[in-house]
């Protein structure tokens, strides 16, 4: 089973996303690529970075990154790891995260709110995969 935000995971992860008919079809004009992050608390020491570039309903890239310095992306989704645990649980939606601060964006909000099904979508397929989390 692979380790949240580990490589083999973010590859796991594109493959069920350019899979899903609803993620194509919610983000069939999406133009965007997000560096997401998880900020430790809860037993997690060290924040996790992934990169993906989502293009017209599919996933073109995707890998874990050591050095977010390095990665210049359109958005920064990124949120304390109890709350990451919680949106992989489905006890969190994505988009009332964003409204009740449990995590941030950086990037263009308004664009996000136009894709809030394609954010969706891209909860229940991350929900797919069969993770490891740190204890």
């Amino acid at each position: 089973m692979p380790k949240l935000f580990s490589e083999e995971w973010v590859k796991e992860y594109m493959r069920l996303l350019n899979e899903s008919e609803e993620y194509a079809q919610a983000a069939k004009d999406w133009e965007g690529d997000f560096l997401f992050v998880v900020e430790p608390d809860e037993g997690l020491t060290e924040p996790m970075y992934i990169y993906l570039d989502l293009y017209h309903g599919k996933a073109r890239d995707g890998y874990m990154v050591k050095d977010p310095s390095q990665v210049s992306a359109a958005f920064e989704f990124r949120g304390k790891y109890s709350n990451w645990k919680k949106l992989l649980n489905g006890e969190i939606d994505p988009i009332k995260g964003l409204v009740t601060g449990k995590f941030k964006l950086r990037g263009n909000m308004a664009k996000v709110m136009r894709y809030a099904k394609a954010a969706k979508a891209l909860v229940e397929v991350a929900q797919k995969v069969e993770t490891e989390l740190p204890e």
